[in-house]
C-alpha cells in the first residue's frame, strides 16, 4: 500500500496498530477515573475470550479522492461485545460530546478532519453491539484500483486475539496515536 500511495499510511510509533472497543471524549480531569473503570471491568473480564476472526479485507473512501483506507474487517466474539457494554457503562460518567481539535494528538500544520471530530461523538451509538460494531485493524491508504485488486484477492480467515487492553489518545482517522495506559491480557 505504501508503493500505492507513498505518503499514505504507515503503523509506527505513533501509529499503534489496534482494535477499537470504544471512542469517547473524555475530560481531561477525569483520566484516572476513567484509568480505575477499566481496570475494574477488566478484573471481572475472561480477556483470553475476546477474540474476532478476520474476515476480509476492505476499504473505505475517506474523504481523498481516489484513495481509500484499507482494514481488515474482523468479527467480534460475544464477550468482546459483553465487554464493549460493561466498559461503556463503566467509563459514561466521565465522558462527553463535542469534542474539539485540542483532543486529538496532530502533526505540525495538520488539521483534524470533521469526518474524524464526528466519527468519535457518534461512535455511541453509532458502534455499540451487535450488527452495528465494525470491529477492524487499520493497514493502510491505497489507491481505489490497488484496494480493488487486493480486495479480489482471496482472504483466508484467521483468529485475533489482542495482546493489551489500552487507552489512546487518537489523531487523524482514528489513528491510536499516544498510549495513555496499558493492561496486558494472557492469552
Amino acid at each position: 500500500m505504501r508503493v500505492s500511495v507513498p505518503d499514505g499510511f504507515a503503523l509506527d510509533a505513533s501509529h499503534h496498530p489496534h482494535i477499537t472497543t470504544l471512542q469517547r471524549y473524555v475530560r481531561t480531569a477525569d483520566l484516572e477515573d476513567v484509568y480505575e473503570a477499566v481496570h475494574r471491568t477488566l478484573a471481572v473480564t475472561d480477556t483470553g475470550a475476546l477474540t474476532y476472526r478476520a474476515v476480509a479485507l476492505r476499504h473505505a473512501d475517506w474523504g481523498v479522492p481516489g484513495q481509500g483506507l484499507a482494514v481488515i474487517l474482523l468479527r467480534p466474539g460475544p464477550r468482546v461485545l459483553d465487554f464493549q457494554a460493561a466498559l461503556l457503562a463503566a467509563i459514561s460518567p466521565f465522558t462527553g460530546s463535542g469534542g474539539t481539535a485540542a483532543a486529538f494528538v496532530t502533526d505540525p500544520g495538520e488539521d483534524i478532519s470533521r469526518s474524524t471530530l464526528d466519527w468519535v461523538d457518534g461512535y455511541v451509538p453509532a458502534q455499540i453491539g451487535p450488527d452495528r460494531y465494525t470491529a477492524h485493524i487499520t493497514v493502510g491508504f491505497a489507491t481505489l484500483g490497488d484496494l480493488e485488486a487486493i480486495e479480489a484477492e482471496p482472504f483466508e480467515a484467521f483468529t485475533v486475539r489482542s495482546a493489551a487492553v489500552a487507552v489512546h489518545q487518537l489523531g487523524n482517522s482514528g489513528a491510536a496515536r499516544t498510549l495513555l495506559r496499558s493492561w496486558p491480557t494472557p492469552h
